[in-house]
């Protein structure tokens, strides 16, 4: 009696796996195992993804590009004239003195937000490299010049010429108004781009 050991061959994909067996006859005998794909789920990706990113947006830094936004130019000075509608709303101040206080208040909130606060008010995925940066250095990732920056910088200037308009230009109050502006502009100009000066706000 000829006893011969059957032939084995496997048989591998991704897909299924099959083992196949071919005896003394020549006859395949074929044993497949069917081995599913698995895939994970679009909110298992989701989730991956916010873990590698540190739970941050999908843009790498939305402080950059939110003034951007639709509607935030006319929010801005729909902001602007509210103030001064209130301040005009209590009798026993002038309005040379209601433009001057927009004005001033104005530039200073401006100061304070666009050129004192520094960072971003959640967790950046640029690995912190925002973070000695201010506001108005990280508007469209300090490049210079665009429309955005460009209409920052023109809103105190006109706000500046029509409270000297509205207060006859007196020597006073064009002083206040003046060193306002001042504030405001020279910190946007291209040569003060990451400037500390006297080391103040350096860290």
């Amino acid at each position: 009696m000829n006893n011969q050991l059957p032939i084995v061959t496997n048989n591998y994909c991704p897909h299924n796996m099959s083992q196949t067996t071919t005896d003394s006859g020549g006859h395949n005998n074929k044993d497949s195992l069917s081995v599913r794909s698995t895939k994970p789920s679009p909110v298992m990706a989701m989730m991956a993804a916010l873990i590698m990113l540190g739970g941050t947006p999908a843009e790498l830094n939305p402080n950059a590009s939110w003034l951007n936004s639709r509607g935030m130019w006319l929010s801005y000075v729909v902001a602007v004239l509210a103030l001064h509608l209130i301040l005009l709303s209590y009798p026993f101040i002038t309005v040379a003195m209601v433009w001057t206080l927009t004005n001033v208040l104005h530039n200073l909130v401006m100061f304070v937000l666009l050129h004192v606060i520094k960072g971003t008010p959640w967790e950046s995925g640029d690995q912190g490299r925002q973070r000695k940066l201010t506001h108005w250095e990280q508007i469209d990732d300090g490049i210079q010049f665009t429309q955005t920056r460009k209409f920052l910088t023109i809103v105190p200037i006109i706000l500046f010429f029509l409270t000297s308009f509205y207060t006859k230009y007196d020597s006073i109050h064009f002083v206040v108004n003046f060193a306002a502006l001042v504030l405001v502009l020279v910190p946007k100009l291209p040569h003060f781009h990451g400037v500390r000066l006297f080391g103040i706000n350096k860290y």
